[in-house]
């Protein structure tokens, strides 16, 4: 690594952030410290951060590779208020956080597979997360938005290029039959995404409020999982998480159909002798490569024909924290944003 990465400037910082101290235990924390800021990184002021499945799972302790205490959340959008002299950016700049690092250097990063590096690290994960009024990192995982994105809007780029990377495996045409199994923020995205390439869409989502967020997306039908008997799908999006929806995403497909899996469940026993009868494909896609799929994202965000409206649920205030996990918890919302602008 370059000598200048270590060079540092210094400035005190007194600031409020949330802390998972250990599983099921989060808290509101003052910091006051010294911290050094690199030459390559730059500061943000963070002005909302989405609560993400995998914050969830790092709350409820399901993640073997989270790091406790950890300070959550990777979803971020805000402004340069600090740079490192050898940052591209200037100070003032709106960006979005890359919170999958990569190293640029493996085998993997070389192809331009920056999503499967060996020595990725996940922000909020097992390294520090931005859920904090200010946040730290190299200027090489920041993005700056376009002045016509809104913040409210910019928030998505992050879990949008997730399946922006995935629905990219599949060619979705228009008259296509998609199911995306499991609409929360994720299959939502994905939903929406779909019908805006012409494909008549199906959600499928065992809770009731669910349905209406699809809805509010356009004319998409909602339905519960046994709603579904002998229908087959062109293509199933997998957006749950759980073995109950893999198995059931292989199911529905016709043959010759395509899978994409999107959520994140353990080992899964599936019917095997489907996928090879039926000479159906399985895609697994793991977050996004950058920055090829967070300017597509973009690009989508900035198209009126995206209809995102319906996905985040609700903004709350830091104060109300608590609050916001346990309705994010609850699985009956689509995304929740907590403001990190202290009044």
């Amino acid at each position: 690594m370059d000598q200048f990465f270590y060079q540092s400037t210094e400035r005190l910082i007194r600031m409020l952030e949330l802390f998972i101290e250990k599983p099921l235990h989060l808290e509101l924390r003052e910091n006051s410290e010294t911290r050094s800021l690199k030459d390559d990184e730059v500061r943000i002021k963070v002005k909302y951060g989405g609560i993400c499945g995998s914050d969830l799972s790092v709350y409820k302790g399901k993640f073997s590779h989270a790091v406790y205490p950890i300070r959550p959340g990777h979803e971020l959008v805000g402004t340069i208020v600090e740079k490192g002299k050898y940052s591209p950016y200037e100070e003032g700049t709106r960006v979005v956080v890359l919170p999958n690092t990569f190293c640029s250097e493996c085998e993997m990063c070389k192809q331009g597979k920056t999503n499967i590096c060996v020595n990725k690290k996940a922000v909020g994960i097992n390294q520090e997360g931005g859920f904090a009024e200010e946040f730290i990192i190299s200027s090489r995982f920041v993005w700056p938005i376009p002045d016509d994105l809104s913040d409210d809007r910019a928030i998505l780029i992050e879990p949008f290029a997730v399946v922006v990377s995935g629905l990219n495996k599949v060619k979705i045409s228009e008259g296509m039959s998609v199911a995306v199994v499991g609409t929360g923020a994720i299959g939502l995205l994905a939903a929406s995404l779909a019908y805006s390439f012409g494909a008549n869409v199906t959600g499928i989502d065992v809770n009731t409020k669910k349905h209406q967020l699809v809805r509010e997306i356009g004319n998409i039908r909602a339905v519960y999982p046994n709603d579904i008997k002998d229908e087959k799908f062109d293509i199933v999006i997998e957006a749950a998480g759980t073995e109950e929806a893999v198995i059931q995403s292989i199911q529905i497909l016709k043959p010759g159909g395509s899978m994409v899996a999107l959520g994140i469940t353990g080992d899964v026993k599936i019917p095997y002798i489907q996928v090879v009868r039926n000479d159906l494909t399985i895609y697994g896609s793991i977050i996004y490569k950058f920055p090829q799929d967070y300017e597509k994202t973009i690009e989508y965000l900035r198209n009126p024909s995206v209809n995102v409206d319906s996905i985040v649920s609700k903004i709350v205030s830091l104060q109300e924290y608590q609050t916001a996990f346990q309705d994010a918890l609850s699985g009956n919302f689509g995304k929740i944003l907590i403001d990190f602008n202290i009044k």
